[in-house]
């Protein structure tokens, strides 16, 4: 999906009622939203031109869906696009949601990670489709074995007691070192984006890939229309 190139450096990541919004030269961004629960929110997402769509069923996120009503969802989602989220899912379950018509599956899971556990999620679904979201504490060192079985990276904001949806942003710059230090990931950068501090997160993390949850909802699970839009108008993709 094309977009415009950043603007001049810009260090603000606070809210602001003038938004930044990416202009001039043109570059690849990709967009995927995340945690939708409902017929009209994943709607408006298709019709705004989401790259990437997800559906948790990690049952203790404020946003779980069961797996049937993940797949209701999903069908209106073109194929291609549909993502679901789980954290240290079994084997069994990634068959299940495999066998139900997924696209790629996001995994979030804790360090250390047991590699035969990864490798067993990169036989069953294949390294392109395999999402890794690993659970990585400020100034710990990415394990780059991991990169062996999976050829996508999420890096969420860190938290002790929360997995995702945090509202806070992350590492800027520890994304963009290791983006540049391993250019032939797919990196995606997740955790706190919202349609005032996203221009600053993409220019200074260098992402090309960015998720987007609470951001832009008005309460867990329930997608704020207008922050929606908004965002889109911010990227210059609708």
């Amino acid at each position: 999906m094309a977009v415009a190139s950043l603007p001049a450096k810009c260090d603000r990541l606070e809210p602001n009622s003038d938004h930044d919004t990416l202009s001039s030269m043109t570059f690849d961004l990709t967009v995927k939203l995340c945690g939708m629960t409902c017929e009209n929110d994943v709607d408006l997402a298709v019709s705004m031109g989401a790259d990437f769509i997800g559906f948790i069923v990690y049952p203790h996120s404020p946003r779980a869906l069961t797996l049937k009503r993940a797949v209701e969802l999903a069908e209106r989602v073109p194929e291609g696009r549909r993502v679901i989220v789980d954290v240290e899912t079994c084997a069994d379950a990634l068959l299940r949601y495999r066998d139900a018509g997924f696209d790629h599956f996001q995994i979030h899971a804790a360090l250390p990670l047991d590699e035969q556990v990864l490798a067993g999620w990169s036989k069953t679904v294949g390294p392109e489709r395999l999402w890794l979201a690993p659970r990585l504490p400020p100034h710990a060192a990415f394990p780059e074995w991991v990169l062996q079985h999976v050829n996508t990276i999420l890096l969420d904001t860190y938290s002790k007691d929360q997995i995702g949806g945090t509202g806070h942003t992350g590492d800027f710059e520890h994304f963009a070192t290791l983006k540049q230090q391993f250019a032939d990931t797919r990196w995606i950068l997740a955790g706190g984006l919202n349609p005032s501090n996203v221009v600053a997160a993409i220019e200074r993390s260098t992402a090309s890939r960015i998720d987007v949850n609470s951001g832009i909802e008005h309460s867990p699970g329930q997608k704020d229309p207008n922050k929606l839009r908004e965002l889109f108008q911010v990227l210059e993709l609708d």
